[in-house]
Formats: C-alpha cells, sequence, structure tokens
C-alpha cells in the first residue's frame, strides 16, 4: 500500500547539478499526467528494503517528480506499479541488487531494471551531501540521480531462463544447507573432542552416514563400553559401510585415543548433546542427497548444462553452480574481461604516479569464483595443460589459492568461447592444450 508521500521539493543536497529549464525543481506528488512516451525523460530510483521500499523519480534536469514510500507486500506492489505507470511503460529504474521479489515484478511489467553494486552507491554519496547522515529516501534520489547522469555505466538487467531461475534456486538452497552442515559439523566434532575423541576419529567423517549412525547407535563412552570387533562388524555391514577399514582397525581407533576425562553427569549431558545434533544432522543430509540428485538430473537436461559439464572434471554439481551464476544470457557478459572480473578470477591495480599496487579482488560474485576454483582444482589432476599452468604459478612462488585463480582465469578464457559460441569443450580444438600435446609428442 501507499505509505505516504514525501514533500514535493528535493532536499538541499538533492537539487539538480545543472540547473533547470523549468524554473522550478518542485512538483505535486502524482499530480503530473505524463503519457507512455515520456518513460525516456525520466528516471526512478528504489531503495530496496525488508518491509518498505522508497521511490523517487526525477526528470533529465534532476527534479523530483514524484517520492513515495511502498510496503512490501501485495497492495504495495500494486502501488509501485501504478505510480511507475504514471510516467510511461518502460521507465528506467535503479536499484542495488540484481535479484529478488521486487526486480521481478518491475522486469515482468516491462520496466528496465538497472541494478547500481552497493559499493558505487556509498562511494556516491559525498557527491550528494558532506555529512553522514542517510535515509532511504534519500537513497532513493540517489540511485535514480545515478542513473540520470551515469546512465552509461550501468547495464540493464536481463532477466535470464526460467530454467536458469529455478537451477539457480536449487543450487543456492544447496549451498546454504551445505554450509549449515558443516557449521553443525564441527559442532558435532567440537563436542566430541571434549569428552570422547575416539568417535570422533573412529570415522573419516562425522557427518556422513555411517558416522551419524554410529553416533545415534553409541552416542557416549559408556553406551560403547562393550562394543566388540563382532558387534562392530555387524554394524557396519547393516549400514552398508564402504570404507577400507575392517572391523578391527575401527576398534582400534576408537580405543587408542585418548580418553575423556568429563564426570559422569558430564558425560550424559554431552551424550544427550550429542543425540540432538545427530537428529538434527540425519534429516539435513537426506535432504541434501536429494537435492543433490535433482540438481544433477536437471542440469543433465540443460544445454548450457552440457557445455559445462565437457570440461575436465566439471561433473554435475560443480558445472550447475557455474551455470546457476552464469547464465544464459549472453548479452550479460559480452567481453571475456567483464566475466573475469564477476568471477574473481583477476586482482584489482592501483596505480597513481610511480605506485603501483595490485590486491585481491574482494567484490564479486562469490559463488560464481567459489565454482569456477572448485573445476580448476579438480582439472590439474586430469588435464596436462591446467597441470601445467598450476605448476607453473606455484613455481613463481604463488601459494595454493592464487596458482588456482590464475588456472581459473585461464578456464575461463576457454569457458567463455564455448558459452558464447554455443559449442562444448573440444580438446582438439584447445589451441594451449593442443601446443603442449605436440610438444610433449615431439
Amino acid at each position: 500500500m501507499l505509505r505516504h508521500a514525501y514533500p514535493a521539493g528535493a532536499a538541499i543536497y538533492e537539487l539538480p547539478a545543472a540547473p533547470s529549464d523549468t524554473g522550478s525543481h518542485t512538483a505535486t506528488t502524482w499530480s503530473l499526467s505524463m503519457s507512455t512516451n515520456a518513460c525516456t525523460d525520466v528516471f526512478a530510483g528504489l531503495d530496496w528494503a525488508m518491509h518498505t521500499h522508497a521511490v523517487c523519480i526525477i526528470d533529465t534536469a534532476g527534479a523530483v517528480l514524484s517520492r513515495f514510500e511502498i510496503a512490501h507486500d501485495r497492495e504495495g506492489l500494486a502501488e509501485l506499479m501504478r505510480g511507475l505507470a504514471r510516467f510511461g511503460t518502460r521507465v528506467r529504474i535503479a536499484i542495488e541488487r540484481p535479484s529478488g521479489l521486487i526486480v521481478d515484478a518491475l522486469v515482468e511489467a516491462g520496466h528496465r531494471v538497472f541494478p547500481i553494486h552497493p559499493n558505487a552507491v556509498k562511494a556516491s554519496r559525498p557527491r550528494y551531501r558532506s555529512h553522514g547522515a542517510k535515509s532511504d529516501a534519500s537513497d532513493a534520489y540517489l540511485l535514480a540521480d545515478l542513473l540520470r547522469t551515469d546512465g552509461h555505466r550501468w547495464r540493464e538487467l536481463s532477466p535470464q531462463s526460467d530454467s536458469i531461475r529455478a537451477l539457480r534456486t536449487l543450487v543456492r538452497s544447496r549451498d546454504d544447507l551445505v554450509t549449515t552442515r558443516v557449521g553443525l559439523g564441527n559442532q558435532l566434532l567440537s563436542t566430541l573432542q571434549t569428552f570422547w575423541p575416539g568417535a570422533a576419529c573412529i570415522f573419516a567423517d562425522v557427518t556422513s552416514s555411517i558416522g551419524l549412525a554410529f553416533l545415534k547407535r553409541y552416542p557416549s563412552p559408556a553406551s560403547a563400553a562393550r562394543l566388540s570387533e563382532t558387534a562392530l562388524g555387524r554394524f557396519c555391514r547393516s549400514h552398508h559401510y564402504s570404507g577400507r577399514r575392517s572391523p578391527p582397525e575401527l576398534l582400534a581407533r576408537l580405543r587408542s585415543a585418548a580418553p575423556g576425562l568429563a564426570g559422569p553427569l558430564t558425560n550424559e549431558a554431552a551424550g544427550q548433546v550429542v543425540r540432538s545434533m545427530v537428529a538434527v544432522l540425519l534429516p539435513l543430509v537426506a535432504r541434501i542427497s536429494e537435492l543433490t540428485r535433482r540438481i544433477e538430473r536437471f542440469v543433465e537436461s540443460l544445454p548450457d548444462g552440457q557445455i559445462i559439464m565437457s570440461f575436465p572434471r566439471a561433473g554435475r554439481v560443480c558445472a550447475a553452480q557455474i551455470l546457476a551464476e552464469l547464465g544464459d544470457v549472453r548479452e550479460r557478459f559480452p567481453s571475456l574481461d567483464q566475466l573475469a572480473a564477476e568471477a574473481g578470477t583477476v586482482p584489482l591495480t592501483y596505480q597513481s604516479g610511480k605506485t603501483r599496487t595490485v590486491a585481491f579482488r574482494w567484490a564479486c560474485n562469490h559463488r560464481l569464483r567459489q565454482a569456477i576454483t572448485c573445476l580448476a582444482d579438480n582439472s590439474r589432476h586430469a588435464n596436462a595443460w591446467a597441470r601445467r599452468i598450476y605448476t607453473a604459478a606455484r613455481a613463481r612462488g604463488c601459494d595454493h589459492p592464487h596458482a588456482i585463480r590464475i588456472l581459473a582465469r585461464a578456464w575461463l578464457r576457454v569457458m567463455w568461447r564455448a558459452w558464447t559460441d554455443r559449442t562444448p569443450y573440444d580438446p582438439a580444438r584447445h589451441v594451449g592444450a593442443r601446443n603442449l600435446a605436440s610438444a610433449e609428442a615431439g
């Protein structure tokens, strides 16, 4: 719903830099009757928040035409669309996020959405005010004015296909659940190490299916005090344990670990904590496995998924993670440099006079960087060209993460071309790999 309209006049620090030919910077909110062709003459800014969103619409001179605030509900979204429709059917609107319900609604309505990175907005605030005050209304104006004065710097959002959006939902949800599992697993491991170190090392991973099943059956030292090799062997067979350790070896791990020194009451309390954590982890691990299977089937059905999966050791989950962030809109990355910057595989250079500094790129798509570096790390074990690039980087003194980013940057060059041309990776057409093979053969 429409919360309230702000005063028509702009704040003193929001006056346009150039004088307006209308002679006034004031306009009555909702009083202008604009034609649908006027959308080329207005710029909108939307400051997104959890419950309410501030909107500001200005003209080509920077004068405020309308300012209002909407609630994040059905009526609020409808009011936003009616407010924008007064100024045209394809209004240019700047916002600090590239996705979400508001963005989807704006794109669906036919408006032109321009995402602006929050760092750029933060760096631009001193242009408008010298004090440190900040408000949603002023940020909405700032976004609209940035689009007016620096519109050539921002790229219009191109909506992804429904398949990519579905894949992104699955992949990101799975990644978030894996992060939760890792956090709970670390908490469980820490608890075991304080009162029962043997249970923490009997299996390689306490969050594996066999590890959680063991802790569910034996949550404390007292419950496993009479555990024998025969009983452990039956337990492993009943849970289809496929590890390389025999029951005697597993039992030796359990018995040889440092003994816990906690008292009986502490052991009982810690055992209850272990039961609680296992009860949370078991269904979580099962749901992650279900999502993984769904993602693997989904990415195999997509043409772009086949392209990413054609790279050495890409796998299906890693390929899905890359494709979910890369998308299927080729216009989003018209050049390799833009993709490399988005993926965070290239550093930042600061240069002034005789001073030149190269620093790590923090601002990037962290999910894409994690996925592409995962592929790069895996590829060096199966591809001679990748292994050579990684080895050469380590020989120059780069540590492992730096060398992997160098290799990821090299793979992005090939992947961008394959993705742009819509063709799978072909080692016979990869010049670097072909030259290396020829040199080794000669």
